[in-house]
């Protein structure tokens, strides 16, 4: 550990690189030295070295190391244990996927100083500003024989910036380091230090002072040793010297056969009346040493080193800060040089193969324009200048115990048919969402794609946002206003599969078919034709867990939903069908590889940023996705219950209203009871009204749209859709888990589908936006927003999603009823188109008064008010219904749902 100033640091090697790396926690610099293939031996000589342990030894330690992973809890089969299942064929691949992860862990350990440094591959990858007045470029391009950066910067020549094999530039692992130097203004001298450093982000610091660099190295010299010190240490044999001088005379004895015949006291008493002599002079004056004859024959001087003066010696921090003070500040920097690389450049990286040359835009770009248009592709470099960086003025928010996802996509946030911006999105749906009542947003089709149409799940550069929408400080910005009114931001990551575009993406990045993906059918997408990724190669596997922290660490995301893990699970990509025999989650299909880079992302995330939260979207619903790694999980917080809305989605196009089940309704709501509380639900989100489908409410007032507005029919069709479309959000969000989620305008029931340009529609905007429009109108869509900010308070303010799981004590297919508790809130739903009820019997375990706290029928909603205010006060009944103690006999109309809650409890 070498401490730096006052900051915590630690010293990583990077042996995927040529290069050292020092991080600082507060702030990051960086020592980078010319590549070459380092090893390092380090020995300590100063300490006594502990034996080499026997293999007896090691043995034990091994036994003991076993033990202590059993004292802290890691059981590869745990939550299987723990839920009562026996499997012998899936425990026992539990069992093997835990080794196999302690032999993964140990091969990245041998390759980096801890393993949490592969999740840090964006400092070293890439192009960064080197303090030395130089750009740094590092790609990791196996396949390639030559490897150079191309842009404006220096007329796209590939012959000016480059790196070459066998010329420091190319190391056995693929990793190719290009160094691009500052170019030397006209009149200006180079610097007097080949190392000279500059702090490129202040414009004034100690550099500046005027000081040469002559005084500091010797102001260095004059503080860092103490008087004396320095001149014992620069010549070992000087001490010995003075002493035989100061013992014997200037004409002392040449030769042992002189030696012997000076009848003298051993050398170690002459030391020590020597030493006495001395006792009052200056410690400078005395030798940091003490002179002991041991006797061996061996021995030289006979001379070994004061303890305490070692020991000082070795306390001592190394002289870092001095050599930062000659570091120069910007001021400096422009005056002397002028940037090899300005901001804004277009680049790209230029690659000589065996099958001839190609150029990519860098894997590890953060700006990229993707080529859209017939565009050449390129990446952007975006280094704005210290006073025009964009400057962080939130923290993240505070985790809430229950998440309101409001789920977004920037592209089709605004009103008028164009692609909105970051800054659009920022400036108009933010406050709409806090307004709302939700605690988080779900962005979909941020990371940079280049086809549209697909919604942004066609990912082309993961570390890039999408140009389309603005620049990374716009996109800081909208995350920075999202934490100041206190909502979380999440990211859709799409790490299952990726655009199969070559110059743009991945794919053949380095002119071979096996750099990030599998060859032959497996690295294809069964029927989407992206590209699959080789999960159990160590470069991708940095490839991707440094992406995730990159997000976290450049753009401050609180966490990420992994979309569609069931394509990269199994090796037919999902598609086949599921019996929920646990033998379907660990045959041959069953993708090893991929589950360990799960389990890794999952505890490098939470170990770097402990409020970090991850979301499963999985529809084969894999077993353990929110267990713990140590209990045999893949260590998510929550996952998807993707049934929800597709069963939502069947009922309203495909079963007449007065068939529906409830039981289906209950079953599929609730999921598996087991993880319930782990579970994200949602009525509908974005894949139900995108290119082909239709939103529910579409769906629903549909017969209000084909009839005439001013017939009393049509009032009442839009009416009983209006209030379905509540009963279906009120269920949706109150029976589930922690978390609910909805897709942008749903609340208000966004009357259109989604449909991206595209040539099927003469690549029309009309229906990529949405109609915010409709909420300044006082009709069916500004009640049901009213609704759903309602029935968002109702969480803020009862904490229904925290309470835990809800108590389903009625069920009933025949009056399509159901009810159900949830600390003292009593749910009531009847789902009957025609049917009402006057005086319904629902079962309740606490005799008392219950209150209506939330009625979907208020005329403030589009309701009817049917329940009069009198009815909104009830009493219980000591009468047993659904095997509880009392009953409440409440007024169900058609449709309609109410929400009760305890307000005086009755002792009997």
């Amino acid at each position: 550990m070498i401490s730096l100033l006052s900051t915590k640091s630690s010293f990583s090697i990077y042996p995927n690189s040529p290069s050292l790396h020092f991080r600082s926690q507060t702030k990051a610099q960086s020592i980078n030295f010319f590549p070459c293939k380092i090893r390092l031996k380090i020995t300590c000589t100063a300490t006594n070295q502990p034996p080499t342990p026997s293999k007896q030894q090691k043995h034990s330690n091994k036994s003991k190391k076993s033990e202590t992973e059993g004292e802290k809890g890691i059981d590869p089969v745990g939550f299987l244990t723990r839920l009562g299942i026996s499997h012998k064929q899936f425990a026992q691949f539990l069992r093997e996927r835990h080794k196999a992860l302690k032999d993964l862990k140990e091969e990245l350990f041998n390759r980096n100083l801890m393993i949490k440094d592969i999740a840090y591959g964006f400092e070293l990858m890439g192009l960064h500003r080197h303090p030395e007045h130089r750009m740094d470029h590092m790609e990791w391009a196996p396949g390639a024989r030559y490897c150079a950066l191309v842009g404006d910067f220096n007329g796209w020549s590939p012959t000016e910036n480059f790196a070459r094999e066998g010329h420091l530039g190319h190391d056995d692992y693929g990793y190719w380091f290009i160094i691009l130097e500052d170019k030397l203004r006209e009149g200006e001298k180079p610097d007097e230090l080949y190392f000279q450093q500059y702090n490129y982000v202040d414009d004034y610091d100690k550099g500046d002072s005027g000081v040469s660099i002559e005084e500091i190295f010797n102001k260095a010299n004059d503080e860092y040793w103490e008087p004396g010190e320095d001149e014992y240490i620069k010549n070992r044999f000087k001490v010995p010297a003075k002493l035989y001088e100061q013992w014997f005379g200037p004409n002392g004895p040449e030769t042992i056969e002189e030696l012997d015949a000076i009848p003298l006291p051993d050398a170690e008493t002459r030391y020590k009346a020597w030493k006495e002599q001395h006792k009052d002079d200056p410690p400078s004056n005395l030798p940091p040493c003490d002179v002991i004859d041991k006797g061996k024959e061996y021995d030289i001087f006979n001379v070994i080193s004061d303890p305490a003066w070692l020991e000082k010696i070795r306390a001592k921090q190394p002289p870092l800060p001095y050599w930062f003070e000659t570091r120069k500040g910007r001021q400096a920097w422009l005056k002397k040089y002028t940037p090899t690389i300005p901001h804004e450049s277009k680049y790209r990286v230029y690659f000589n193969t065996p099958n001839g040359p190609l150029e990519r835009v860098p894997a590890w770009a953060t700006y990229v324009q993707p080529g859209t248009d017939g565009k050449q592709p390129f990446a952007i470099h975006w280094e704005p200048p210290p006073d025009r960086a964009y400057k962080w003025k939130n923290t993240h928010p505070k985790v809430p115990k229950s998440l309101r996802i409001y789920e977004c996509h920037v592209g089709i946030s605004g009103s008028e048919p164009k692609i909105s911006s970051f800054n659009d999105f920022t400036e108009k749906v933010l406050p709409h969402v806090k307004e709302a009542g939700y605690n988080a947003i779900q962005l979909i089709g941020v990371v940079e794609h280049k086809d549209y149409f697909t919604v942004g799940y066609r990912v082309t550069n993961l570390y890039a946002v999408s140009s389309r929408y603005g620049t990374p400080d716009d996109f800081k910005r909208l995350v920075d206003e999202a934490h100041g009114l206190e909502l979380l931001v999440f990211l859709d990551i799409v790490h299952s599969y990726s655009a199969a575009d070559e110059m743009v993406g991945l794919s053949l990045f380095d002119g071979s078919n096996d750099c990030y993906f599998h060859t032959g059918k497996r690295g294809y997408h069964k029927y989407w034709g992206t590209r699959m990724f080789k999960y159990g190669d160590h470069e991708v596997l940095h490839y991707l867990l440094s992406n995730l922290n990159w997000w976290v660490v450049e753009y401050q995301i609180d966490g990420f939903q992994f979309h569609s893990l069931s394509s990269m699970l199994y090796t037919h990509n999902g598609f086949a069908s599921f019996t929920g025999d646990l033998e379907e989650y660990c045959n041959q299909y069953v993708d090893k590889d991929a589950l360990l880079y799960l389990i890794l992302a999952n505890e490098l995330l939470h170990t770097l940023h402990p409020n970090i939260i991850t979301i499963a979207e999985d529809a084969t619903f894999y077993p353990g996705l929110c267990e713990p790694t140590s209990q045999g999980g893949l260590g998510f917080d929550y996952y998807v219950n993707i049934s929800a809305s597709e069963m939502w989605s069947s009922f309203l196009k495909d079963v007449p209203y007065d068939e529906w089940s409830m039981t289906k309704i209950v079953s599929t709501l609730m999921g598996n009871k087991q993880y319930a509380g782990k579970m994200l639900l949602y009525a509908e989100n974005h894949n139900q009204s995108i290119s082909g489908g239709q939103s529910f409410a579409e769906i629903m007032f549909g017969e209000y749209k084909n009839r005439s507005p001013e017939s009393p029919a049509s009032k009442e069709s839009l009416l009983m859709g209006c209030a379905l479309h509540k009963m279906i959000r009120m269920i949706t969000f109150t029976i589930g888990g922690d978390a609910y989620l909805n897709f942008m305008g749903n609340e208000f029931g966004h009357p259109n589908r989604v449909e991206f340009p595209m040539p099927s529609n003469n690549f029309s905007y009309s229906l990529a936006k949405r109609s915010w429009d409709l909420l300044a109108n006082e009709d069916v869509h500004r009640n049901l927003f009213s609704f759903d900010k309602d029935l968002m308070n109702l969480d803020e303010n009862q904490r229904v999603l925290s309470r835990g799981l809800p108590s389903i004590h009625h069920v009933n297919d025949t009056s399509m009823v159901i009810s159900y508790t949830r600390g003292p809130l009593l749910f009531v739903f009847n789902f009957h188109p025609t049917n009402a009820y006057e005086r319904y019997s629902v079962g309740v375990e606490e005799a008392g008064e219950y209150q209506i706290i939330l009625n979907t029928d208020e005329k403030k909603y589009g309701g009817h008010g049917l329940i009069k205010v009198d009815q909104y006060l009830q009493r219980t009944i000591n009468k047993r219904v659904d095997g509880l103690r009392n009953c409440l006999e409440v007024s169900l109309p058609c449709r309609t749902a109410q929400v009760y809650k305890l307000t005086r409890i009755l002792r009997i």
